[in-house]
């Protein structure tokens, strides 16, 4: 699991999609390439992004929601959390699911 977390982590363009996600939960596809292309100056496809959403959600970084005939994506910091108790706090119980 943690090494879904750091190959998600290792890609700077993934970092600015959790970036994104942590700046504001739950946004779609279409608002995740429009804050990347007018912020950062990525100009992805919207196939590329969801190559990169998939890999962040194969890692557990991001969660997925759908309404009606929407995706929306959410930010999960669990794995994050996980990996800092590990080497941040050794003496605490590991919470693997």
């Amino acid at each position: 699991m943690a090494d879904d977390v750091f190959k998600a982590l290792a890609d700077p363009t993934r970092r600015r999609i959790l970036d994104e996600l942590a700046d504001r939960d739950g946004q779609s596809l279409f608002e995740i390439c429009a804050r990347l292309s007018t912020r950062h100056g990525l100009g992805l496809s919207r196939q590329a992004i969801s190559q990169h959403l998939a890999v962040l959600e194969a890692a557990d970084l991001v969660r997925t929601r759908r309404e009606g005939r929407y995706k929306f994506h959410d930010l999960n910091t669990a794995p994050l959390e996980r990996i800092m108790t590990r080497w941040l706090r050794p003496d605490a119980p590991e919470n693997t699911p």
